[in-house]
């Protein structure tokens, strides 16, 4: 019986899932996913296991996810389930399917706010200027 861990990042929040061999309980931070709020956040999390289909009712994945908003957490989370599922089964088809129904659930999108400038309000607004 063996763990593998894998990690998953969207924008600050960074998630780090542990598979191992189960009945297909999924935890999120120790709660369990069919509880988890908020609803649209749960969705994003179960569309790896929904294409995964009966391969992922064999494993229990436990997810702790940080930082960033409860949406980044939740896409944070997916990935992480998403690579630990195409890493225990070493499937290629199941990693094309993944890849098809969106990139973003194997592969990380880099993108981050841009820091705000100093004297100004926002990272690119910048004073209004008087002609008079």
């Amino acid at each position: 019986m063996k763990n593998i861990v894998t990690i998953g990042k969207r924008k600050t929040s960074i998630a780090k899932a542990v598979i191992r061999e189960g009945k297909g309980v999924v935890r999120i931070n120790s709660i369990r996913l069919d509880v988890y709020s908020p609803e649209l956040a749960k969705q994003k999390i179960m569309e790896p296991l929904i294409l995964a289909g009966d391969i992922a009712k064999n494993y229990n994945i436990d997810v702790s996810v940080s930082g960033g908003g409860f949406m980044s957490q939740a896409e944070a989370a997916r990935m992480a389930i998403a690579r630990a599922l195409v890493e225990i089964t070493k499937d290629a088809k199941l990693k094309k399917k993944f890849l098809d129904y969106d990139r973003h659930l194997l592969v990380a999108d880099v993108r981050r706010t841009e820091p705000q400038k100093p004297y100004r309000s926002a990272a690119r607004a910048q004073r209004q200027t008087s002609k008079r």
